[in-house]
């Protein structure tokens, strides 16, 4: 379903009361399944987020071709320890280990910076394209539109950290050789179970981005500007990776929502090491239970005259 078959109404239904949830016309569970494809549709055929996708694919590829260049001249890629980055240490006994590299490399900023872009600009765009009233007046309600852009930005958390995984994936199998995998605490697995765990460590890694993407759809209810939504959802995400940088605020980093964003290391674990991965899983729950509702409460008692 595109915007272009989505109802009009006439001009004059305006304001606060405009496309909130009414006993005469409760659409059908078709015409909401309909409202998701119709979010999910829009969101993946926006260049912006094709360009996205694509630039979080090239950074794989740019990181194999560094290691293996620098290999080739003899050059040394221990990066000792074991956590996050140091992951590149591995690549060249295994190609897989391109994976966790990748995605240890792009979680701090590159991720969640996509992620800030979609998610800002996900009502704040609609309000200043003059398409989010027509929107409110179909027969969805606002909670149902919300519940729709929400899903549409989880679903691009999940496609832009498997884009990273499947691109250092193929990268890594082209340019280094790939086995058996030797985990973080020395067990050696089977080269398969090595690919279910990068595929569970790309799903933890999208969840760690649930927090930010609730965060970013509730600024995009505050403004009718996406520039604006984008800009302020990405500047929050370099502010909160600040302060989770200074020591003198200890104290306040674990309800920092990048907290524990690394945790999904322990994934390479035998046996997992489960309670960071929780925390973290717990933390981002939170974030979107409290940002989703803001947003929501927003969202319901806005006046939409554009």
């Amino acid at each position: 379903m595109s915007r272009a078959e989505l109802p009009r109404t006439e001009p004059a239904r305006t304001g606060a009361a405009e496309g909130r949830d009414a006993p005469s016309r409760r659409p059908g569970p078709l015409w909401s399944l309909g409202l998701f494809r119709s979010e999910l549709i829009v969101t993946f055929r926006r260049w912006r987020t094709l360009a996205l996708l694509t630039v979080l694919a090239g950074i794989p590829v740019l990181v194999g071709i560094a290691v293996r260049i620098e290999t080739g001249e003899g050059g040394s890629t221990d990066g000792g320890g074991g956590e996050g980055p140091a992951f590149i240490g591995q690549i060249t006994n295994n190609g897989l280990f391109l994976v966790f590299t990748a995605l240890a490399a792009t979680l701090p900023f590159f991720l969640p910076m996509t992620v800030g872009v979609v998610a800002g600009d996900s009502v704040a765009g609609e309000a200043g394209a003059g398409t989010l009233r027509y929107l409110l007046v179909a027969p969805a309600g606002r909670t149902r539109l919300l519940l729709a852009k929400f899903t549409a930005i989880l679903a691009f958390c999940l496609a832009a950290t498997l884009t990273v995984a499947v691109s250092a994936l193929i990268v890594g199998v082209l340019l280094f050789p790939v086995g058996e995998v030797t985990l973080l605490s020395g067990t050696t697995v089977s080269f398969t179970e090595g690919l279910l765990r990068a595929l569970a460590i790309a799903v933890v890694v999208a969840a760690s981005l649930v927090g930010l993407a609730a965060l970013g759809l509730f600024v995009s209810t505050l403004t009718n500007s996406g520039i604006a939504a984008m800009a302020t959802t990405v500047g929050l995400l370099i502010a909160v990776q600040i302060l989770g940088a200074i020591p003198q605020l200890e104290a306040v980093h674990p309800y920092l929502f990048p907290h524990h964003w690394m945790s999904f290391a322990d994934l390479l674990r035998d046996p997992v090491y489960w309670e960071d991965l929780l925390d973290n899983l717990g933390l981002q729950g939170l974030y979107a239970a409290v940002f989703g509702s803001a947003a929501w409460a927003r969202l319901t008692n806005r006046d939409i005259t554009v």
